[in-house]
């Protein structure tokens, strides 16, 4: 399974939420911490609606969580610090 393009924030956001727990978060949009670790370690995209349920945890729209790297834009780099 490669990288997906799509980058987010959700480890930060995570720790800024009380330190909530990929477990905690799993439980809250109902899919595994498995999915959650793969999702914000950029191996699997979300489907929309679980991008939207992960949103409204955070009470974020969905684009201050996820975003889509302009071309040319190292999508490496975000994923790392976000």
């Amino acid at each position: 399974m490669g990288k997906t393009r799509i980058q987010n924030r959700i480890r930060r956001l995570r720790f800024e939420h009380d330190e909530m727990t990929q477990q905690d978060l799993a439980e809250r949009v109902d899919v595994t911490r498995q999915t959650i670790n793969a999702i914000e370690l950029g191996k699997y995209s979300p489907s929309l609606e679980v991008a939207f349920k992960i949103s409204r945890v955070f009470g974020m729209p969905l684009e201050a969580v996820f975003r889509w790297p302009e071309p040319g834009e190292d999508a490496d780099d975000e994923q790392r610090s976000g």
